[in-house]
């Protein structure tokens, strides 16, 4: 399969498509080609697509390397099945082996051929552990090698093992019968499902040698630094030269100068021409180009016919074909040139820059970055619909300009998105900048300015704009601002469409909008009062203004204090505020300045004897609570009292929804009013996917945030208090009163650090660990022992640390619980400490 764009690689696949970008000085699809060979396959097909030409005119009839090659070229996408389908007239009634051109690999691929045909197996998958799975297929298989589950591309809760689908497949004639010809049909997603559920023979081969998938410019660096280094099984030409501190390898027709200085190991292609004084480190130089006297190559790679001039420095870099640097040329880390570049005499370029193909950097230039990017920025930018990054240094107006105008392309010119922010200052000139990213994308901007995240969900829901975005600074680090992303519905903006945008960023292809097409910007008028309308007629007004509430209000110097005052004066309640002015400075609170607040919040409550003291969140999504006896309610125990109000006020509801690791207080509660509880995933997307089920009447969350899907379908903190209100004067019981009422079960939380990489191998060891017990993986793995006991494995999806949550009636046993999961995944993460130790 050599389809790809390779988009993340650009600008090196700019002009060639990414199986021909060179590893070691030879095209990847060449490594694939002789690993096939090597192990008896000859009979090739080429699926092609993007550049199909350059790939035909390097491989021909495939006879120079021992096999014969034909192709197949599609005018569509029809995904990885499909594509394979187009080929049925060329591959029918044969075995078949598919594999990408644009990986690095040194499997065994005939022990791969071995194994399936010794399990009579329909399709084999090859699959291989990884530190970090989320960017390919999670497997799990039984002892015989049988798939049981996968999942394509999964969060971190979804992690249930290290084990990844490689894209190597062994496949029978009549598997292909199954795809559809000319429609777009994956394997992963379509193809081994359907065989899964038709109990077709479906097995996994896990193979041990070296696989990479080289999906952006930092691993294709990496990938270097591992043939190098000795890691993975590649074909290299050359004579081996040792020096004192390293060797290099070197190609035909190069002759090494007196004064050279060799660190580590490099490999010099044929024809390379080498200046008097030049420094060589873990590099790599393409056929024919030439490196004049005194420049330093350290840790980068140089393709073929680069003319490189006397006393540069190139540090970490990649510079494509036929591109020219100058002499006193400095070129800082982490920057990839296209081909046919001019870097003139004396120019510097800095680091994390990309330059495209046939652009010219003036001599004596300094060539700035025009983002500060992190090296997270270089992989990925979302976490689930939020973009999150150091204020003014990661999170700049340059990057949130383009990231505007990235997200402007997928919106379309012409549509409109919605932009709000809080009141922080770097908030403001953030969302600025998106709007001038959205504007020269063409797209129109209705801006709410400094507004609560459920207003402007509310505004979006009326249809008027295909997406949105609201900015903030970060509830948990002061230093952080958040983007958070909306889609036309005003719900949070699906993982189909940040990658979208993600790869319309990172490849820079978006267009800009002619003079007379650039978007306007607009201040609607009515936004809050349309909201407060909407809000007023979902609650019943009578039952809460009988009630005279008593209530302290913690605005916690958000924006909700611009709006609630004028709702809650409509409630006919007593109103204690505090914190109800906007002070940038104080919106994110550590752990200190929090209970600090809830102290206040208590000893309020309870010196005026208010039946209630509610703290909002600085969006306005999440409330706390304190009830009337000034104790303070834990968020687990928060949604028990809410679930109980809900079902008191509301005796007809059918189903709730709750996430996968909310207490079992709710299944006891529920079901004494008969109602069907459904657990979702802990994220706020899958908590508002289940409000649009008609059939739910309620969703309540773990953090705080509750959802009535009858006024909106998002937690909303200010609708959330209002309708606890309404609840409890229908109900006619306070939160200390239910308190003492309903089942209660003791938590035990547990938090351990661990590492990135060991993630997905501690949850394999668990799910190995757990087999013939009872449990649960729809978000992490949760082990159920009885109706009131389990216990929640969880990988953190942010942070590198793992969560165990038990629960059960007897707090000992909860414990105990918590206590064997922890001392298993410490022995787990000692052994893997002490292997590495070992190693080194």
């Amino acid at each position: 399969m050599a389809g790809g764009f390779g988009t993340r690689l650009r600008p090196l696949t700019s002009h060639i498509p990414k199986p021909m970008v060179p590893v070691m000085n030879k095209p990847m699809i060449e490594h694939i080609i002789r690993l096939l060979v090597d192990h008896g396959i000859k009979e090739i097909v080429v699926l092609l697509f993007f550049h199909s030409e350059v790939i035909r005119n390097f491989l021909r009839d495939g006879s120079q390397f021992g096999a014969s090659v034909k192709y197949v070229k599609a005018d569509g996408d029809y995904g990885t099945a499909g594509s394979v389908r187009n080929a049925y007239d060329l591959i029918k009634d044969k075995r078949l082996l598919v594999i990408s051109g644009d990986v690095l690999t040194d499997f065994n691929l005939t022990s791969v051929l071995n194994f399936h045909q010794s399990k009579s197996a329909k399709a084999t998958l090859v699959l291989t552990r990884v530190k970090d799975p989320l960017q390919f297929g999670v497997v799990i298989t039984d002892a015989e090698g049988r798939i049981t589950r996968f999942l394509e591309k999964p969060t971190w809760g979804e992690v249930f093992s290290d084990t990844v689908n490689t894209g190597i497949y062994v496949l029978e004639p009549d598997v292909l019968e199954l795809v559809p010809y000319k429609s777009d049909y994956d394997f992963s997603k379509d193809l081994f499902p359907l065989m899964l559920n038709r109990d077709m023979p479906l097995f996994g081969f896990e193979a041990t040698g070296y696989w990479r998938d080289v999906g952006n410019l930092s691993e294709y660096i990496e990938v270097h630094g591992d043939c190098l280094k000795g890691l993975v099984r590649v074909p290299v030409s050359g004579k081996i030269r040792d020096f004192p501190d390293g060797k290099v390898i070197i190609g035909d027709g190069v002759r090494l100068p007196e004064h050279i200085v060799v660190r580590g190991i490099s490999l010099v292609g044929s024809g390379v021409t080498l200046g008097d004084g030049v420094e060589l480190s873990n590099s790599v130089i393409g056929n024919d180009s030439s490196i004049d006297r005194d420049s330093k190559i350290v840790s980068s790679i140089i393709w073929d016919n680069v003319q490189i001039g006397s006393r540069t420095r190139i540090v970490g870099d990649v510079i494509a074909s036929r591109t020219i640097v100058g002499d006193d040329a400095e070129i800082e880390d982490n920057v990839f040139i296209g081909e046919d570049c001019i870097v003139g005499r004396g120019a510097h370029i800095l680091h994390n820059v990309k330059v495209w193909p046939k652009k010219i950097v003036d001599a004596g230039a300094t060539l700035s970055r025009s983002l500060v990017w992190e090296d997270k920025w270089l992989s990925s930018i979302f976490t689930d619909a939020r973009v999150t990054g150091t204020s003014n240094v990661e999170m700049t107006p340059e990057f949130a300009s383009k990231l505007g105008a990235s997200f402007g392309a997928l919106v379309g010119m012409g549509k409109y998105a919605v932009c709000s922010r809080d009141s922080d200052t770097v908030s403001r000139m953030i969302n600025r900048a998106l709007i001038v990213g959205f504007m020269s994308a063409g797209v129109n901007v209705y801006d709410l300015r400094a507004q609560p995240i459920p207003i402007v969900r509310h505004e979006l829901r009326n249809g008027r704009a295909a997406g949105g975005i609201h900015v903030r600074k970060s509830p948990l680090d002061p230093d952080l601002t958040d983007i958070i992303f909306f889609d036309g519905d005003g719900r949070d903006l699906p993982q189909s469409k940040t990658k979208a945008i993600e790869r319309l960023f990172f490849g820079e292809e978006f267009a800009r909008a002619p003079y007379n097409a650039v978007g306007d910007i607009f201040f609607p008028e009515r936004t809050g009062e349309s909201y407060r309308e909407d809000f007023l007629k979902n609650l019943n007004l009578e039952k809460i203004r009988e009630r005279k509430f008593k209530i302290v209000l913690d605005y916690s110097y958000g924006v909700a204090s611009t709006l609630f005052p004028t709702v809650i004066g409509s409630l006919n309640a007593q109103v204690i505020s505090l914190n109800a002015y906007l002070d940038p400075k104080k919106l994110t609170r550590n752990r200190d300045e929090y209970d600090s607040a809830i102290r206040q919040l208590q000893d309020v409550v309870k010196s005026l004897k208010y039946d209630f003291g509610f703290m909002f969140d600085g969006g306005g999504e999440k409330v706390v609570v304190v009830d009337e006896t000034g104790q303070y309610v834990n968020e687990d125990r928060f949604l028990s009292l809410v679930t109980k109000l809900f079902l008191l006020a509301n005796p007809d509801a059918k189903r709730i929804a709750v996430p996968f690791s909310a207490s079992k207080e709710i299944d006891l509660i529920a079901r004494e009013h008969g109602v069907e509880v459904v657990r979702t995933k802990a994220t706020h997307q899958a908590l508002m996917d289940a409000a649009y089920d008609p059939e739910i009447d309620f969703v309540g969350g773990t953090k705080g945030g509750f959802i009535f899907p009858k006024f909106l379908f998002a937690t909303d903190a200010m609708f959330s208090v209002a309708k606890i209100l309404e609840m409890t004067a229908i109900a006619g019981k306070s939160l200390h009163e239910l308190d003492k009422e309903i089942p209660k079960l003791h938590m035990v939380k547990r938090n351990l650090d661990c590492p990135w990489s060991q993630k997905g191998r501690i949850m394999r060891h668990l799910i190995d660990n757990v087999r013939g017990m009872k449990y649960e993986t729809l978000d992490g793995i949760k082990v159920v022992y009885d109706d009131e006991s389990w216990v929640h494995l969880l990988p953190d999806k942010e942070r590198p640390i793992f969560h165990i949550n038990a629960e059960s009636k007897s707090e000992s046993f909860a414990r105990q619980i918590a206590d064997d999961f922890q001392s298993k995944i410490m022995t787990w993460l000692d052994d893997w400490r002490n292997r590495r130790q070992h190693d080194t």
